[in-house]
């Protein structure tokens, strides 16, 4: 098949997938990236250049479903969660290995299709920003930690450390006043070892890539910094991700960078090798244009966001399988959520009394994108309850959102935002329970910015002040659009949103 050259812009994707790791199977890559408390979770994504991305699964549905994972009370597992997979392709069947910070258990999941099912079991013991790595003799290792970056031999079952196998530390990040050596990719190249980490500078804060490597796992692996630039962004670095050869023997990383309130966007880095020596991007610079190749330049990508009419039918088994870019916010409840009832419409249900936003069930989200993005969408809310609010969201920690409440029966239109705590900046009254509204976000000239809309008479109003979008660690993640709902003071109501409608700028 000919190879035909595909060229990009760096950061790839514009949207916020972290912790990348990649793989290639034949002209084929797959890429996964943290997905903390979103579920699905662990998402994984193809391309056939590294440059166009598409969505092609999960890989899983739901994770533990504990009390934390499944909002209930006041729990939550923002800024947990799944995070740091490590992604491999052995003998026919992919793996996946990560840990989960709430349930501070390791995880591992096997398939013998990248678009599942997978098989799931855990591995004894917790391996932070774990690598899983097969040796061409089949002896199974994981490579993980913080500071300092450990090896260990697993046993043939893969569910725990092996007996007197091989255990040992490969490099330190002694002293290290900040983020120390993390975030490990482990390799086996032309007959040598690597480990590739990311870390700060020690005197200020600055994301940069290191390598270390050695002719054997049980010799003195050696190195250092490979890549400290920021793209002239904001002084923040580009580091923590796979490196994937193509076809034809090129190399290339896929490592992130933060942006921002939008969150830690993928960068394609190229790679040559000095010898042993793999050097990153162009006198050490990332470019901003890239060029790959791939042998299907006739393929169509499934966009990263879509608009939704919220039209879906059930399949062979009765389950209904809703657009892969959309993640709930935790674990949802399956009874208090359809597209069915109302053919048209997402309908969502109260389920319990909330003290604010992000503690309510089944909070439907998609990415944002830079440069900017908006989202719109239309609510019947004839049947929410007094105290209750149905709207769209700039979803993070600090969220910001427009929605409609009703009170001793009559509606009104309210812009509500956190810093501290939830705060309604403006009351609009409306005489029918049927409103669009929007959210639109704005990451240009470092803006980090959300405004609010309503729309009247075919003309988008603004409502409330502008919303400054923080990247913080509370949730850990991107600003998402989030639909949501929730009560108040008591339950039963439900509100139909429709209509769903995603603008890009970016």
């Amino acid at each position: 098949m000919a190879n035909n050259p595909v060229r990009g812009q760096n950061p790839l994707l514009r949207q916020d997938y972290p912790d990348p790791d990649v793989i290639r199977v034949e002209d084929t890559y797959y890429m996964i990236s943290t997905t903390m408390h979103f579920m699905p979770g662990g998402a994984i994504l193809r391309s056939y250049d590294l440059i166009h991305w598409e969505m092609v699964g999960y890989v899983y549905e739901t994770l533990d479903d504990t009390p934390e994972q499944t909002l209930e009370g006041d729990l939550n597992i923002y800024g947990k969660g799944m995070w740091a997979a490590s992604l491999r392709y052995h003998k026919g069947m992919f793996f996946v290995c990560f840990v989960c910070n709430e349930t501070h258990k390791t995880y591992l999941y096997e398939s013998d299709r990248i678009e599942g099912p997978w098989r799931k079991r855990t591995i004894e013991g917790f391996y932070h920003d774990c690598s899983l790595f097969f040796d061409d003799d089949d002896r199974v290792y994981i490579i993980y930690g913080n500071k300092t970056i450990r090896l260990t031999e697993l046993n043939e079952t893969l569910t725990a450390p092996k007996k007197g196998g091989l255990n040992r530390i490969l490099v330190e990040d002694k002293g290290h006043p900040g983020l120390g050596y993390e975030g490990s990719h482990f390799y086996k190249i032309n007959g040598n070892y690597y480990v590739f980490l990311i870390h700060s500078l020690r005197e200020r804060w600055f994301r940069t890539e290191a390598c270390f490597f050695s002719d054997s796992l049980k010799g003195e692996f050696t190195g250092g910094d490979v890549l400290c630039d920021d793209m002239g962004f904001r002084s923040s670095g580009v580091a923590q991700g796979g490196i994937v050869d193509t076809p034809e023997g090129k190399w290339f990383a896929v490592l992130f960078q933060d942006r921002g309130a939008v969150g830690r966007i993928p960068v394609l880095v190229p790679i040559i090798w000095r010898g042993e020596t793999p050097v990153f991007g162009k006198n050490g610079k990332v470019p901003a244009e890239v060029e790959t190749a791939t042998t299907r330049s006739d393929y169509t990508y499934n966009p990263l966001y879509v608009s939704d009419d919220f039209i879906y039918e059930p399949d062979k088994e009765g389950k209904i399988h809703l657009n892969l870019v959309w993640q709930w916010n935790h674990t949802p409840r399956n009874d208090l959520w359809s597209v069915t009832e109302r053919k048209g419409a997402l309908r969502l249900k109260s389920g319990k009394i909330c003290k604010s936003l992000t503690q309510s069930y089944n909070t439907l989200t998609q990415r944002s994108t830079e440069d900017s993005s908006a989202a719109s969408v239309t609510i019947d809310a004839s049947a929410i309850k007094d105290g209750d609010f149905a709207g769209i969201a700039a979803l993070q920690g600090n969220y910001g959102a427009v929605a409609i409440t009703r009170e001793q029966d009559n509606y009104f239109i309210i812009m509500l935002h956190k810093v501290q705590e939830e705060v309604i900046q403006q009351k609009v009254p409306v005489k029918e329970p049927l409103v669009t509204l929007k959210c639109q976000v704005d990451y240009r000239d470092e803006k980090d910015k959300a405004l609010f809309f309503y729309e009247e008479e075919g003309v988008w109003v603004l409502i409330g002040i502008p919303h400054k979008l923080i990247f913080q660690l509370d949730h850990f993640t991107g600003c998402r659009f989030g639909l949501f709902y929730y009560s108040t003071r008591e339950t039963r109501g439900m509100a139909d949103f429709m209509k769903f409608h995603y603008e890009c700028n970016g």
